[in-house]
């Protein structure tokens, strides 16, 4: 395995990692000067993944962070998905699958859509879109200006 592939499966793994998110892991790899359209390609399927689960987990994983923050004596919602739900009574379904990705992040955008009522299925498909446009708008912006290392 040579170094790009390795850095490409790092760019996966970042990429899948909530809070790190494609759009934050794309500029590094491409910086670091990993082939553009394979980093942004990692780094949406690494982010996909972690979409689709929070979405379809959403309402288990929320009820266990509840249950783990109730008994440390804490508020039940984290102020994160606090600020999600509250993004989304704002903006809707749209507005979170289009400002998701770089408000609040595409996992806690996924999990908040699902809590206010939106099928799962739907939010996947509208975040994770988004997330991809996202990172491949910001892959063409460094391109053409030509933001790299050539490290690779």
């Amino acid at each position: 395995m040579n170094i790009e592939n390795w850095g490409l499966l790092g760019v996966f793994i970042a990429g899948a990692i909530p809070w790190m998110e494609a759009i934050a892991v794309v500029p590094s790899g491409i910086v670091l000067g990993l082939n553009p359209f394979a980093t942004v390609i990692a780094a949406v399927v690494g982010n996909a993944i972690t979409i689709f689960l929070f979405a379809y987990l959403s309402s288990n994983i929320r009820q266990r962070i509840i249950n783990k923050r109730v008994a440390k004596g804490m508020s039940g919602d984290s102020p994160k998905f606090e600020k999600a739900l509250k993004a989304f009574d704002k903006y809707g379904i749209y507005g979170m699958a289009f400002l998701g990705p770089i408000l609040i992040g595409t996992q806690f955008a996924a999990a908040a859509s699902v809590a206010a009522g939106v099928k799962p299925f739907r939010v996947s498909v509208l975040i994770t879109t988004s997330m991809a446009l996202w990172a491949s708008l910001i892959a063409v912006i460094m391109v053409a200006l030509d933001i790299n290392f050539e490290l690779l």
